[in-house]
């Protein structure tokens, strides 16, 4: 089978060194194309070099469209400007696209599925496969928990993320709303301060978040009754593994043509 060709946008970032890994390690993936933005210092150097993994044959480019190529598979975790900006260029060349982006808009969003009748696309929170099994094991436990739980979500990541709450901590909230018949945005609370007027009222699904020092990821949703609290929780320790979840992804969508997929697709969860 012919190897899955890869892209990387934003690959001199945080992400992106991460992700350039974990296309060398997969064994049916090859890196095509890794790219920063305009004036980047790293831009004309080996891609595997500024890594720290050895040469790779691949040179920063400060343009998508010099890579971009009928059935690649572009990587895309930067910013949502950016990303939609990559999405148009990707329609243009027919490349796919796994999206790790957070923070878009309901407008975004709303582009985002229109541009999937056009090429396919894994748009997602969060690449790792241990949260995507959250997903389903929150599914269950709304089921079974339906009366008399308080449902609060705990999301932590490091100092650098701007968005908030995360996007998987949405995602959570999101499943859990569904399983119980609720609109997230009618009932979803987003942090407490002062004395409120009334006490909590059960039908909300209340946020909290932290922004501190080098957290990777951890997410807690929390189901508290009288006499009994159960906690669902997720740490992420390395980026790794939302690398390889992108890149197990993007293996998968090349067998695609079109359509907006999630990684619980990806998965068969």
């Amino acid at each position: 089978m012919k190897p899955t060709e890869i892209i990387i946008s934003g690959a001199a970032g945080r992400m992106g060194r991460n992700l350039l890994q974990a296309v060398a390690d997969h064994p049916q993936t090859v890196l095509q194309g890794a790219v920063e933005r305009p004036g980047s210092a790293f831009i004309g150097m080996d891609s595997g070099e500024m890594a720290g993994m050895g040469a790779s044959g691949i040179s920063l480019v400060d343009s998508l469209e010099a890579v971009c190529q009928t059935d690649r598979v572009c990587i895309d975790f930067t910013r949502p400007v950016v990303t939609m900006q990559n999405l148009q260029t990707c329609i243009a060349h027919q490349t796919k696209m796994v999206i790790g982006t957070t923070g878009f808009s309901e407008q975004e969003k709303q582009q985002i599925s229109q541009a999937a009748q056009s090429i396919a696309i894994v748009l997602a929170p969060n690449m790792s496969v241990g949260i995507n099994l959250l997903f389903k094991l929150l599914e269950t436990t709304a089921q079974v928990l339906q009366q008399g739980y308080d449902i609060e979500i705990i999301e932590a990541h490091h100092r650098h993320k701007l968005d908030a709450p995360s996007g998987t901590a949405l995602a959570l909230g999101e499943v859990i709303a569904k399983t119980l018949g609720r609109d997230l945005r009618q009932c979803a609370v987003y942090g407490r301060e002062g004395i409120s007027k009334q006490e909590r009222d059960p039908q909300t699904i209340g946020f909290e978040t932290i922004r501190a020092g080098d957290i990777v990821g951890e997410h807690t949703a929390m189901f508290a009754g009288i006499g009994e609290r159960i906690e669902i929780t997720h740490k992420a320790s390395s980026r790794m593994t939302f690398a390889n979840g992108a890149v197990r992804a993007a293996h998968w969508l090349a067998q695609h043509k079109r359509g907006l997929f999630s990684m619980r697709d990806v998965l068969g969860v």
